[in-house]
């Protein structure tokens, strides 16, 4: 069917439509793909939960979230005659279980995925709308086919710049700590964080048409599912997988901001190439980038596709670069998304260590921060983006939060700048009613 309304700002009417119990919108290869329903699985470190309306059904995860999903998966292809698409996401505590540490991966869940019975793609001018009850695809198409209504518009959130600018947390301290600690030879480089609380909730929808109209992300979503509700313009995927088995992952680090002025975003480009910090944090992402898809890819088959691009990013630029190899024989799309998550550019080099780091350093867990959103299908593909540039809401707080590669030679007061640079890229927009 036609739509008049840019694809961004009908998916979030579409989220807004009550379609569901449940959503994610995925934007992913200049489509974006709205998905709804109430049927549900969810996995902690321990035990796993499908959920479809009122029924629920729980069981043991003794091989931990990963393989639970991967069997969910299966047991979706064998009961549908077509492929089937899901969407979810994974909180950054998943890291704990991967990396050796499983006490601190704590008992909420570490990844819930929607299995929509509405799906619907927008693409600009198009919809295509697909639903398992046909009156659920008559209503989606009412929604699309509905003038948005007319009133007051949300309004942005005044305090912003001073909210970014403040540092109750601690921020510079932390960066002071971890940099001391790479110098004390215990790891390379940590991604710490920290968090923006905001005063009151946004509308997540209208923040994300906003912010989308604003941003140049790789991926955009849209989520309220499992408990968080996020809206976000990442910069990066974690990983890419085709049903072919071909795989990428897609570094971004070394920053500068964007101002707008051509001339001067020039000069801060070429800053940053010529910063051996910043080219350093990059090159070291790079070869851990490479050594994490050897494990899972053919030998010989992974390279670096592309190396220290720039590439604007909303209120930033990065440099950019895109690792990409081929699936060995008996790995699967959840073998590389092991492998790679959580993304070393939230993290650090090595993993385990960064991840300690930040244990020390960052003031309690961070949820879907770092984490990733994701489609996958029954086919064997899976995108997932990085959760970077999101705002965020739980349990009755919303927050914004960012971080900044640390290294040996950081300076505490330039990596809060470029926490306040990157925060940039979402809170101007955001909306309240």
């Amino acid at each position: 069917m036609d739509v008049r309304e840019e694809p961004a700002t009908a998916a979030a009417r579409l989220a807004a439509a009550g379609l569901g119990a449940h959503h994610v919108v995925y934007e992913h290869g200049g489509a974006w793909h709205f998905a709804a329903g109430s049927a549900t699985f969810e996995a902690t470190a321990t035990a796993s939960t499908a959920r479809h309306g009122e029924r629920s059904w729980h069981a043991p995860a003794p091989r931990g979230p990963l393989a639970a999903v991967r069997a969910a998966l299966a047991a979706l292809r064998a009961a549908s005659p077509r492929d089937r698409t899901v969407h979810g996401w994974a909180a950054f505590e998943l890291a704990h279980l991967l990396h050796g540490d499983p006490a601190r991966a704590g008992t909420e869940p570490l990844l819930s995925i929607l299995v929509p019975s509405v799906d619907i793609v927008l693409r600009p001018g198009k919809a295509e709308v697909r639903a398992v009850d046909p009156a659920a695809a008559a209503r989606a198409a009412r929604v699309l086919a509905t003038p948005a209504a007319t009133g007051p518009a949300p309004a942005p959130l005044p305090e912003a710049a001073a909210l970014l600018a403040a540092d109750p947390g601690g921020y510079r301290a932390a960066v002071a700590a971890t940099s001391a600690d790479i110098r004390a030879g215990l790891l390379d480089k940590a991604v710490v964080s920290r968090a923006v609380p905001l005063p009151r909730t946004p509308d997540l929808g209208a923040s994300y048409a906003a912010g989308r109209a604003a941003n140049t992300p790789a991926r955009s979503f849209l989520v309220d599912l499992g408990g968080w509700r996020a809206a976000g313009f990442s910069p990066e995927t974690v990983v890419e997988v085709a049903p072919d088995g071909r795989v990428s992952t897609q570094p971004l680090a070394g920053t500068r901001a964007r101002t707008g002025d051509a001339v001067e975003d020039a000069r801060l480009r070429a800053e940053l190439y010529a910063d051996p910090k910043e080219v350093q944090e990059h090159a070291l992402s790079v070869r851990l980038a490479c050594e994490e898809l050897a494990r899972v890819c053919a030998p010989e088959s992974v390279a670096v596709g592309e190396f220290m691009a720039v590439r604007e990013r909303g209120s930033v630029q990065h440099l950019a670069s895109r690792i990409v190899g081929r699936l060995g024989e008996g790995a699967d799309e959840w073998d590389a998304f092991a492998a790679l998550f959580p993304a070393i550019t939230a993290t650090g080099v090595p993993k385990a260590a960064a991840l300690a780091a930040l244990g020390r350093h960052e003031r309690g867990p961070r949820g879907l921060y770092g984490g990733a959103v994701f489609r996958a299908d029954t086919a064997g593909a899976l995108d997932a983006a990085l959760v970077l540039r999101t705002v965020l809401v739980h349990e009755g707080r919303a927050w914004l939060r960012a971080g900044a590669g640390v290294m040996g030679v950081s300076t505490p007061a330039r990596e809060f700048e470029e926490t306040r640079e990157k925060l940039l890229s979402v809170a101007p927009h955001l909306r309240f009613s």
